[in-house]
């Protein structure tokens, strides 16, 4: 049981003892009630953590990314019909819980378990109606991508059978592929299809993964490159002889050149073919087929919330006006002399704030976010009272996906701590990574931010598996990491006002993220309008804006999630310093939204509310 639910409990037990006529009749009762709430919950969690490995056989891949080695040697089916079977196990799983559960037996923790539970399969059901509007494969990210890097990066080998699940996989990812093209035909077929900058990442990252031994005479690919390491790996450890090694490497050639290849060369021959169809203009979904509810739909799904576009898009602007004085405020702290955008255009163009753009330039901006991140960890207790047992990393973009000004991302690693998280950096054009904004981006992709939200949600022991291991809900998760920036600040960080102007630039540029999604997705704004408003707006190289605004146009509200998210956080956390006035806590507060897995804004709010309850009554 956590310290949390002790305390709930607690708390409600003395509620029981005050309201009693008799303090006999109170003591016998009150005990009785808690045990019965304790025995009900005990029997849903039992269910919920069946239920979850239920639900985890349906991927392979998740299993994997968890550190498990179940259905090593198996990769996820991405047909429909694989999706339809999904949603039907949820919907006779949910009927199950109402028929065996009492929701008001529950402990106030176990229901929001139970809400929980019915968020999931509510954002399952609101989503059918819009599988054909979805992008399946696009320039940010995609499957194409995906399936190369998690063989690299997350299919560990440690014994022959590793190897020869890696072996399997490597047909099996070529499988997906086809299932995902089949879908992205499908959907084109109705008239969605993303603008054409989109096809041609789809067909430059194929390629790019497709090139180089064995592919062809060229140097080795990353795929080769990795299947090579793995082998080598095995051999040294005397694992396998040099002998099956090379049995193992065969087999993996054939694998990449006679199933994985063929299978990017029918995306690449088809997203060719299929490309003078496409726009060559980019625009918002609201001018695909059924377009608008569609928008609708993501916004809903992204931030959690019933926020309109227009009330989104007017959040965005107050946001932008209100950091924008920030940032006055610092520009005229260092002397600059000129205006804002003047200031912008210094910071964009000026030699100091950006390493060299080459190997160098690029090892010498992950040495400076690991000596950033060393120096935040040694200020996580004071903020926090549970800690994250996994490492963290920073590591470069493989080649075959990394892409000039693309946003930095994390990567969980496993609940045991055997594979760390890792902090991705897109570093092959440096003049797109300004150094004043590095330690804010270590904040947000490390600690506090992803890696500490992830790792501390995937050891949490007290809630059942489905929510500590469960589905990423985007508000929540970009939420707490653009909160974490802000946080950062109070922790000591930002001692150089060019970094502290750096942490505002993020925030602008998530602000900003309000404004420009709705703008191009509801308000027919042009991808030049979006990128004239943000370079006005942030200091933000225009490599990046750039690539900023694509991620949008294919990605329709997730980058909504972020500033909605953070907002959210900041006024409960405001609450609850103006309710419980000395008996604050920063480091509970923080336990407690951290202490519940990635849940939606308002299941978030409940939780806040009960530990403030509880620690008025403590």
């Amino acid at each position: 049981m956590t310290r949390f639910l002790k305390l709930i409990l607690a708390s409600t037990t003395m509620a029981g003892l005050a309201v009693a006529a008799s303090p006999v009749h109170a003591q016998n009762t009150a005990p009785a009630v808690a045990d019965a709430m304790e025995t009900e919950t005990d029997r849903l969690n039992i269910w919920f953590d069946k239920k979850f490995e239920e639900q985890l056989a349906f991927s392979p891949i998740r299993q994997t990314l968890l550190g498990r080695r179940t259905a090593y040697d198996q990769i996820d089916d991405y047909s429909v019909e694989a999706a339809d079977r999904q949603l039907a196990w949820m919907r006779v799983a949910t009927a199950e819980m109402k028929r065996d559960f009492d929701y008001d037996k529950l402990t106030p923790d176990a229901q929001i378990s139970w809400d929980m539970w019915l968020f999931r399969l509510e954002q399952a059901e609101s989503g059918v109606p819009f599988r054909q509007n979805g992008y399946i494969l696009h320039q940010f990210n995609g499957q194409q991508s995906f399936f190369p890097t998690f063989l690299i990066n997350q299919h560990r080998v440690a014994s022959e059978s590793d190897m020869v699940a890696f072996i399997e996989r490597l047909k099996g990812s070529a499988r997906a592929l086809d299932q995902l093209l089949t879908r992205a035909q499908a959907n084109a077929e109705t008239g969605t299809r993303p603008p054409r900058f989109a096809y041609e990442g789809v067909i430059e990252q194929s390629e790019k993964i497709t090139t180089g031994a064995p592919f062809d005479t060229g140097t080795p690919s990353a795929l080769w490159e990795a299947t090579e390491g793995k082998l080598a790996a095995l051999v040294k450890a005397g694992t396998i002889t040099q002998g099956r090694s090379d049995e193992l490497k065969e087999q993996a050639r054939l694998a990449l050149t006679g199933s994985l290849k063929p299978a990017y060369e029918r995306i690449i021959t088809w997203f060719k073919q299929d490309l003078p169809n496409t726009k060559e203009a980019p625009f918002g979904v609201s001018e695909l087929p059924n377009g608008e509810a569609f928008y609708n739909y993501r916004l809903a799904n992204q931030t959690t919330t019933d926020l309109t576009a227009d009330a989104i898009h007017t959040m965005g602007l107050s946001e932008v006006a209100r950091i924008r004085s920030e940032m006055e405020a610092i520009k005229d702290k260092v002397n600059f002399d000129g205006d804002l955008q003047a200031f912008f255009t210094f910071l964009r163009e000026d030699d100091q704030f950006y390493f060299s753009n080459d190997d160098k330039g690029a090892q010498d901006y992950i040495d400076t976010a690991e000596k950033h991140l060393a120096f935040i960890n040694t200020r996580l207790p004071d903020f926090f009272g549970t800690l994250p047992k996994a490492d963290l990393v920073v590591k470069r973009v493989e080649p075959f996906r990394e892409q000039d000004g693309a946003a930095q991302h994390y990567r969980p690693g496993t609940p045991d701590g055997t594979r760390p998280g890792t902090y991705y950096a897109h570093l092959s054009d440096m003049r797109a990574m300004p150094i004043h904004s590095l330690e804010v981006i270590a904040y947000h992709e490390g600690n506090p931010g992803h890696h500490m939200q992830s790792s501390i949600a995937q050891e949490l022991t007290g809630i059942p598996k489905f929510r500590a291991q469960g589905a990423y809900i985007p508000a929540f998760g970009e939420g707490w990491a653009l909160y974490s920036e802000l946080l950062s600040k109070e922790m000591g960080a930002y001692e150089d006002p060019y970094s502290d102007f750096g942490r505002l630039t993020t925030e602008i540029w998530r602000a900003i993220r309000l404004v420009v999604d709705t703008g191009l997705h509801a308000k027919g704004w042009s991808e030049e309008r979006a990128v004239e408003y943000f370079l006005a707006n942030s200091p933000i190289p225009e490599t990046a804006v750039r690539s900023e605004v694509r991620r949008y146009l294919v990605m329709p509200a997730q980058a909504t999630s972020y500033k909605i998210g953070m907002l959210k956080i900041q006024e409960l956390r405001a609450k609850a310093e103006k309710e419980l006035g000395d008996d604050f806590d920063i480091r509970g507060f923080h336990d407690t939204v951290l202490g519940g897995g990635s849940v939606p804004l308002n299941i978030l709010e409940k939780q806040v509310n009960q530990w403030i309850a509880a620690t008025k009554k403590s």
